[in-house]
């Protein structure tokens, strides 16, 4: 029997690195090979959203993979936001939108492409296989898309997203701007989880020169409402600074409406936020006006600064 591909995303994952896994693991059924779409992590609200509207059950929760297993990762080449044996594992392909992050001994089927959504490059993939694209996998590549860019608000977002959107909303069959707001501000509500959760939603740990971070991120239609929980984030991102041995733990609140950040900087590290963005952090914490995206406006600016 053909040995089974694992398909997963990042930790952390979020709703591009889900659905990827998902549409993904469906090309390559359609493609003759035998894949499963798994996660490396809880699903968030905005993803839990997409899933209930499809009437879709979440991807295996992958524990632990053995090692010489075969694996697909998308939305992620990062060996810190991988699995643990990566090492250990047969990479087949990587589908990507980030920074590459990660070697191999062996040559690999390897697509990254500068776009707002791993999603955009796995349209074009069904469509450079002539492979037809149903209403639930529309749905999903349409979703995340909306997600990765903010719906089309976040500098990330390139004009071939925006295009491929419409045409995927064309198959789905929704309505853009009503189902995408309905989606982020899903994402939003986040009455349900401790601190911790909080802020292991989407935590990536990333070197900034010498700078061993955290930058994590969550999204709100109300900065305040989330700040009201500052005294008991603050507490719990020095826990996480202690453990990991971090110098800086950067977390971003970011406004979907207003497309503007609250950061709240913690560490010896701190300094570099005020340094490359021109503010000054009181009690923490800064307003960072315009900026969304932890990809083009956080990670480049922090490590040009970092020590």
């Amino acid at each position: 029997m053909e040995k089974e591909i694992l398909i997963f995303g990042h930790r952390s994952p979020d709703t591009d690195s889900i659905t990827s896994s998902i549409v993904m693991a469906n090309l390559e059924a359609k493609l003759g090979n035998n894949a499963i779409a798994c996660r490396l992590g809880d699903i968030n609200k905005e993803t839990e959203y997409v899933l209930n509207y499809l009437g879709i059950d979440a991807p295996k929760l992958l524990e632990n993979v053995p090692d010489g297993a075969e694996v697909i990762l998308v939305d992620h080449a990062n060996v810190k936001e991988s699995i643990s044996n990566l090492d250990n594992v047969i990479i087949k392909k990587i589908i990507d939108h980030h920074q590459v992050l990660l070697n191999t001994s062996y040559p690999l089927y390897y697509r990254a492409e500068p776009l707002g959504s791993t999603s955009t490059i796995l349209y074009k993939l069904y469509k450079e296989n002539n492979i037809e694209i149903d209403k639930v996998i529309a749905t999903l590549m349409l979703s995340a898309i909306i997600s990765d860019t903010l719906l089309f608000k976040s500098p990330t977002c390139t004009d071939e997203d925006v295009k491929t959107a419409k045409e995927l909303k064309n198959i789905a069959g929704v309505d853009i701007e009503k189902y995408g707001l309905e989606m982020l501000k899903a994402g939003t509500d986040l009455s349900s989880f401790t601190t911790e959760q909080i802020l292991s939603l989407d935590a990536k740990a990333i070197d900034l020169k010498s700078t061993k971070a955290i930058i994590a991120q969550i999204n709100t239609a109300s900065i305040p409402n989330v700040m009201e929980r500052k005294l008991y984030l603050e507490p719990a991102m020095n826990k996480i600074i202690n453990e990991k041995g971090l110098d800086l733990y950067m977390l971003l609140i970011t406004d979907i409406v207003n497309s503007n950040s609250q950061v709240i900087a913690l560490g010896k590290g701190a300094h570099i936020v005020e340094k490359a963005y021109g503010v000054t952090l009181e009690n923490n914490t800064a307003l960072l006006k315009g900026v969304v995206s932890r990809k083009k406006q956080v990670v480049p600016i922090m490590t040009e600064n970092a020590d």
